[in-house]
């Protein structure tokens, strides 16, 4: 059973909504990262219920056309939660942009005043939690975004598959490259990521605007677990290996 705290219906509704960037193909693993298993639970469900446990005012999910085993899941979440609403991209190769978009058009639609925020997550970071969550909505600048380390895609992982666990893993501790990604999941002003939606293009997605910002406007919370995202099938057999994916993922 998953550890999420899920929706308490007593809890203030928070003056935010949660767009979940889920459209993406996986072409790179070589099977769908939203269906991979989390603590007995597909790995979008976990980020969905994460979502739902900040207790938004609605959390939409970008999910991928032509997939009907992510649709059926989130349709099923969305009858169980109000607040979950699945938006169907009908071009998820064209990049992460698009789907931002979709997201923040499909927030615009609900014509709901009470939204001051956005709360933007992936689908395959699989060590995020709802304490960081909570965490960037307690910031109070224009942007609240994590700050964690690139370790380019974790190439050298696969120079590590045949050591024993305890060399591997001393190798991957000592072989952390030192550059730091100011990334997602993030909270921005509503009215500024509005502002923003034309300027949203192919796979530039937020970071290059937010770059432009004064310093004063962005705040960072930092987690390195969330450099563990789930791309090539190295990092899934890395992550089950860790338990932090079920084996029969």
């Amino acid at each position: 059973m998953s550890s999420i705290v899920l929706e308490d219906k007593d809890r203030q509704v928070q003056n935010h909504a949660v767009i979940i960037l889920a459209s993406g193909l996986s072409q790179r693993l070589g099977q769908p990262k939203q269906l991979l298993v989390k603590n007995g639970e597909l790995l979008i469900v976990h980020m969905i219920r994460s979502a739902v446990s900040t207790n938004p005012q609605a959390v939409i999910v970008v999910i991928p056309d032509k997939h009907p085993a992510v649709a059926s899941v989130v349709t099923e979440l969305a009858v169980q939660y109000p607040a979950v609403q699945a938006v169907v991209n009908p071009k998820p190769e064209t990049g992460m942009a698009d789907s931002l978009r979709l997201g923040i058009e499909s927030i615009a639609s609900l014509g709901n005043s009470s939204i001051e925020r956005v709360l933007i997550i992936g689908v395959d970071q699989v060590l995020l939690d709802q304490s960081h969550l909570m965490a960037l909505l307690a910031g109070d600048r224009s942007v609240v975004a994590s700050r964690y380390h690139s370790w380019h895609s974790w190439q050298y992982l696969e120079n590590y598959q045949n050591l024993d666990e305890a060399e591997s893993n001393k190798n991957f501790s000592n072989n952390k490259p030192s550059s730091n990604i100011v990334g997602l999941p993030l909270v921005i002003n509503y009215k500024l990521l509005r502002q923003w939606k034309a300027a949203l293009m192919g796979d530039k997605g937020l970071r290059h605007l937010i770059r432009g910002l004064p310093a004063d406007q962005i705040g960072t919370v930092i987690n390195d677990n969330l450099t563990y995202d789930i791309d090539t099938p190295e990092q899934l057999t890395y992550a089950k290996q860790q338990g932090w994916l079920d084996k029969k993922s």
